[in-house]
């Protein structure tokens, strides 16, 4: 396990290559590549890197490239590929495509601005568009995330009970170009936690198959059915490779939520990705002036992690969600879920505060003047613009 001062993006080339080398024994790795800022270095890294036994197949868009992961991952390959913003948005046809033929890719997100107006800075609803699709969405704090969160989502989605794609998503630039310290395991660390995979619905020429066929209402009603009991089984499975993940990698990995000064809180903020960093130091600086505030992090977006959220926030009376996103004329995406795994909670004021939308900072004066407007509150309002004059 070697530390090396990366960018979120190198971190992330890195994973995606040491991952697919660790499935060489097997029928190998494919890449669909296209660039978009800011993604583009991770494709880079990935192109470099010399696999022993796969293709990077470069293609002229996203559609096509993500069309590439799906051939590739029906043939039983490791594949994976990256995008961001309008690029996701090219994909959206064959991302909802992998999630229902149950595939195991793997793709990292760089959270861009949607556009127009263009804009290349972070903003969460390139992701969040996907809410709906069967895909499960992991939200990175830092680096360390990044790598991380790669290597346990292959694991994850490649498992036979589990059997669906993962986004790995981090913001633009804050992440994505930023270098820190992060730990790079090597790939014989990397091989001991990935197996062989071994997709047991992948195409296999002795045994023919129709793929994507048409189906009556009832088949398809029952496939997803079939994708919510996957879903459901997600937390426990994740679980499960949490720890075989500490096991080899001697670091512990957030699963779906992470709680910080929690138990006691009578406020709590709800937030994700990197505005972690910066509200954890505000909450700890108010929590030594005596202020008893907490923070939850969901990292997990989907499936959402309802129980626990439920069980952390029982004993706060006033709830602030940040959201790095809007959904057009109800607010922030994260605050919907909030409020709606807590309507059983009607005496819980939860306040949405949209922060960070189309890549503006999110400073620590930001965050506290939040729970300042919080803390004041008795009622909840229309969600509330933070860092832009309306």
């Amino acid at each position: 396990m070697s530390i090396e001062v990366v960018t979120g993006n190198h971190a992330a080339g890195y994973a995606l290559s040491v991952a697919g080398e660790a499935n060489r024994t097997a029928r190998g790795v494919v890449c669909g590549i296209y660039p978009i800022t800011p993604q583009t270095e991770i494709v880079e890294y990935v192109a470099n890197f010399h696999f022993t036994k796969g293709h990077i197949v470069a293609v002229e868009s996203e559609h096509s490239a993500m069309g590439v992961c799906i051939g590739a991952s029906l043939n039983g390959a490791r594949s994976f590929t990256a995008s961001s913003s309008n690029g996701l948005a090219y994909m959206a046809e064959n991302i909802f495509v992998a999630g229902f033929y149950r595939l195991p890719i793997l793709m990292v997100a760089v959270n861009r601005t949607l556009g127009p107006p263009w804009n290349i800075w972070a903003d969460q609803g390139d992701t969040l568009m996907f809410r709906d699709a069967a895909w499960i969405q992991f939200y990175c704090e830092n680096n360390q995330e990044v790598v991380d969160s790669v290597l346990l989502g292959f694991r994850l989605a490649e498992d036979s009970r589990v059997l669906l794609p993962v986004m790995v998503i981090m913001d633009a630039f804050i992440i994505s170009h930023t270098s820190t310290e992060t730990e790079l395991p090597g790939q014989e660390l990397v091989d001991a936690f990935l197996p062989p995979l071994a997709l047991h619905h992948r195409i296999d020429v002795n045994h023919p198959v129709t793929v994507g066929g048409l189906t009556w209402p009832l088949e398809t009603a029952s496939s997803r059915v079939e994708i919510d009991q996957a879903m459901q089984r997600v937390p426990r499975i994740l679980a499960e490779h949490q720890r075989a993940f500490e096991q080899q990698f001697g670091h512990p990995i957030h699963g779906a939520l992470e709680a910080f000064a929690a138990d006691d809180a009578d406020l709590l903020l709800v937030v994700s990705g990197s505005i972690a960093t910066t509200a954890r130091k505000v909450v700890q600086e108010r929590r030594a002036a005596g202020e008893k505030i907490g923070l939850v992090k969901i990292k997990m977006f989907r499936p959402f992690p309802a129980s626990e959220l439920c069980q952390i926030s029982n004993g706060a009376s006033k709830i602030a969600v940040l959201d790095r996103n809007y959904s057009a004329g109800t607010g922030g995406i994260f605050w919907q879920e909030v409020r709606a795994v807590l309507q059983r909670k009607p005496d819980t004021l939860i306040q949405n505060y949209l922060t960070g939308v189309g890549g503006l900072d999110v400073t620590p004066q930001c965050i506290s003047e939040i729970i300042d407007d919080l803390r004041g509150r008795t009622e909840m309002v229309h969600p509330l613009w933070k860092g832009v004059a309306v």
